[in-house]
């Protein structure tokens, strides 16, 4: 069979486009996370409402996603990024002009979560260009957009102090959700090979499937860590380390940095070693680094052990999204929201595991073992889970099946 390498095949100004969309939703979706120290300057914290805050956009995405997956199957992902980059700019008007009190900025961090939703119609919008063999590395660029969260890192604390003012970020971050979402409007494209919108029936089929809650489960680590440290780390350097806002918020950055850049190997490395191959050694490695990191080390070792933690979480969420469309091929778009909304549940969680055990115990030791044993618990169900995957829809180690099986058994 005569089959055409990445580049020569798919659409690559859908996948820019997919990338820049998902990128600039990450960087606002993430914006309260490091702000929060800053934040709670004007408005006095405790250690459970700061958690409070940094999680709930993570809670809005989780809801929305749902959402925009359902929107994805029926008018298409990019009709449903644009409107999604739309609605984006709402919280970002309340937040730079409207939060006078605690309770309003909980309602802008809600709806933020809007832009959290974007997994839902950005990687099916690459992935749909994209052959079997090709998923990984497709879906590994586009959803290489977490790497928004290292421009939140890097530079919110920094233009909160240079004004004077955390609100003007909000303001600020107007500039390039609404410059990308023009060069989306006029680059991106849908599939030629989209899937028939499924019935209600079908979507609620998904939820019997076994599958769909193994990988949600995978997914609520990978992901669920990763952006639930982006969005806690700074308060987690400020308290633990007495770190200033601006350098905590670097520190933070270099661990984010390992968890973004790295989710194209993990996609390019499933695509050639098999995703499940690759899960088991990234869920291990993060096990390891978390339950180091509850020891509390000086501050360079926990920045070392943060950055390995992240950069198998964000390579893990590579290769998750390298077996999922092997899974459920032609309901990509239908379990892209519903896959990604419990990543994002996993991400509204581990703040407040980790700011509730400290306000509780005075440590941040019990929070790290309870995320290190869940990763660790990951690596188990996988390897039960596998057994019943080979042969059937998935070659050994996880590598794409080319060639369609005799009754895989797959179908919704």
């Amino acid at each position: 069979m005569d089959r055409k390498s990445f580049w020569q095949s798919g659409h690559r100004p859908t996948l820019l486009s997919s990338f820049l969309y998902f990128d600039i939703s990450f960087m606002i979706w993430v914006l309260i996370g490091p702000l929060a120290v800053i934040i709670a300057q004007d408005y006095p914290m405790t250690p459970v409402e700061k958690a409070n805050l940094v999680a709930l956009p993570i809670l809005g995405g989780s809801i929305l996603r749902l959402v925009l997956g359902y929107l994805t199957d029926y008018i298409g992902p990019k009709r449903t990024a644009q409107i999604g980059m739309l609605v984006t700019i709402i919280p970002l008007v309340m937040g730079w002009q409207f939060v006078q009190s605690l309770d309003q900025l909980y309602i802008v961090a809600l709806l933020l979560g809007v832009a959290g939703a974007s997994f839902a119609a950005a990687l099916p919008l690459a992935s749909q260009w994209y052959s079997k063999e090709h998923q990984g590395l497709a879906m590994g660029i586009a959803g290489a957009g977490n790497s928004g969260t290292v421009i939140t890192t890097l530079f919110a604390n920094r233009i909160a102090q240079h004004f004077g003012s955390w609100e003007v970020v909000f303001g600020l971050a107007l500039i390039p959700i609404i410059a990308v979402f023009i060069f989306f409007t006029i680059f991106a494209k849908n599939s030629p090979n989209r899937p028939a919108p499924r019935t209600l029936a079908q979507y609620g089929n998904a939820f019997k499937q076994r599958d769909t809650w193994i990988f949600c489960a995978f997914y609520c680590v990978t992901f669920g860590f990763f952006v639930g440290l982006s969005n806690y780390l700074t308060i987690f350097f400020n308290t633990q380390y007495g770190l200033e806002p601006v350098r905590a918020a670097d520190f933070t950055t270099t661990a984010v940095i390992a968890g973004s850049f790295f989710r194209p190997v993990g996609g390019y490395l499933s695509d050639k070693l098999g995703g499940t191959r690759m899960l088991l050694f990234l869920y291990g490695g993060a096990g390891i680094m978390l339950a180091s990191v509850a020891s509390l080390p000086a501050l360079p070792v926990v920045i070392t052990l943060l950055f390995v933690a992240m950069m198998c979480l964000g390579m893990g969420n590579g290769a998750v999204f390298q077996l999922v469309p092997q899974r459920f091929g032609s309901e990509i778009g239908l379990l892209t929201g519903i896959v990604g909304a419990a990543g994002g549940l996993g991400g509204y969680a581990l703040p407040l595991v980790l700011g509730r055990l400290y306000q509780s115990t005075g440590s941040y030791t019990p929070g790290f073992l309870v995320l290190s044993a869940v990763a660790l618990a990951a690596l188990v169900l996988l390897a039960v889970a596998q057994l019943s995957w080979r042969n059937k829809w998935l070659d050994k180690g996880g590598k794409a099946r080319l060639e369609p099986a005799a009754d895989t058994g797959v179908q919704i």
